[in-house]
């Protein structure tokens, strides 16, 4: 049992993919030697969005910065043993590349592609950007009277096993000293000044002083900032999954399919994953895991079958939903410190692409608390700051 102490030079709330990251980053930031202490309401993990992730991967966004994330992730997934200290128990990660492909049935949308394959192309990814033609001779199972163009990546881009990954986050940050804790955050308590949270109480009742807290509760973010008395356009809304087998199965890898409908389908396996959002996407409540069984039948299965005829005999064989931690402003990161309450850092609204910009977002917040500055990688684009000023960020490859 962990033996908790008065008070800690970082307390994290929250304990899955980011709060695992963060936690285990520090121990490897030179400079660094403070207490870490991770608070998670749920060790389980049975609701947290980490636990219903598709554990995909992709370079295709259209902002400079999301591209080199997910470079960085891709880095770290393939490396993974060496970046855990090439301990032979740290087993190694496979990234299944067959790819994003993004589907455009109008000529907006096929321009847009083309400026984005642009940008990733000039960052070094390898997205390639197809005619119907082209795209119809690599995979001649699709459907494509409706569509015009569309972009594809095989290098660094498909999916990988992402409960690995979170589960060595753990056992690294604790093998380094770090402190994990069931227990959950009920109040912050601010200095004199307001400037600073002092201490954090728990539904226990103990109270633990903090020189820096860090708020990476997941679809909670908005509940963690409100009692340091912050704002933050965070909401939990529902995104669905669903695995199916297929009576005739293609003879190849599925990439995931965006299609315009907005379902997108992959292969998994020796079967298929699909997903969706509802089509009323409001936020729900955090405890709001009630399924649409109807989604299934009245979306994603048409426009599944639609698009890949071979589809029109499937079966689902396990289905699920989860929670993306939304951001209402622009559906990207909000990270680094409250422009007023200075010691209270985010880690919030990654509205979906969580578990892939995890590797180098836990390394710019540890370098943020250990140096007062990113380092590796420049992640002020991300910043607090634009929430206040209601300057989105503008990312145009959002699923």
């Amino acid at each position: 049992m962990t033996h908790l102490r008065s008070s800690y030079d970082v307390v994290i709330v929250g304990g899955a993919i980011f709060g695992s990251s963060l936690a285990w980053w520090l121990t490897q930031t030179s400079g660094f030697d403070g207490t870490v202490l991770v608070i998670e309401r749920d060790p389980t993990y049975q609701f947290a969005s980490t636990s219903h992730t598709n554990s995909c991967i992709r370079q295709q966004f259209s902002s400079a910065i999301n591209i080199k994330v997910s470079q960085f992730g891709a880095k770290f997934i393939k490396n993974f043993r060496a970046f855990m200290g090439n301990d032979p128990e740290v087993p190694h990660l496979a990234l299944q590349s067959f790819g994003y492909m993004y589907l455009a049935d109008d000529p907006e949308f096929a321009q847009t592609l083309l400026r984005n394959q642009q940008i990733q192309a000039s960052l070094g990814a390898g997205t390639k950007h197809l005619t119907r033609d082209e795209i119809a001779a690599a995979y001649p199972f699709y459907q494509l009277d409706d569509i015009l163009a569309g972009n594809h990546n095989l290098i660094d881009e498909g999916y990988f096993d992402g409960g690995t990954m979170f589960d060595w986050f753990k056992r690294k940050a604790k093998r380094g000293g770090v402190a994990f804790i069931h227990d959950e955050v009920v109040a912050m308590t601010k200095s004199p000044d307001g400037k600073s949270v002092t201490s954090v109480t728990l539904k226990s009742g103990s109270i633990v002083a903090c020189g820096t807290v860090v708020n990476a509760s997941g679809p909670r973010a908005l509940a963690t900032a409100q009692m340091a008395g912050v704002s933050l356009p965070v909401e939990p809304r529902k995104r669905y999954t669903f695995v199916f087998d297929a009576a005739d199965p293609l003879d190849r890898d599925l990439p995931l399919t965006i299609d315009p409908s907005g379902i997108h389908v992959r292969s998994e396996g020796k079967y298929y994953m699909a997903g969706s959002p509802p089509d009323d996407d409001p936020a729900v409540a955090y405890d709001d895991f009630g399924f649409d069984h109807s989604l299934w039948e009245n979306k994603v299965w048409p426009a599944v079958a639609t698009r890949i005829p071979q589809f029109e005999r499937v079966k689902v064989i396990n289905e699920w939903v989860g929670h993306y931690a939304y951001n209402t402003l622009d559906q990207n990161a909000i990270l680094g410190a409250h422009n007023e309450v200075g010691n209270f850092i985010f880690m919030n609204g990654f509205s979906g692409h969580g578990l892939q910009q995890s590797p180098a977002i836990g390394r710019g917040i540890a370098e943020l608390i250990a140096y007062g500055e990113y380092r590796s990688l420049d992640l002020t684009p991300f910043d607090y700051a634009r929430i206040e000023s209601q300057s989105k960020m503008i990312e145009q490859a959002i699923i």
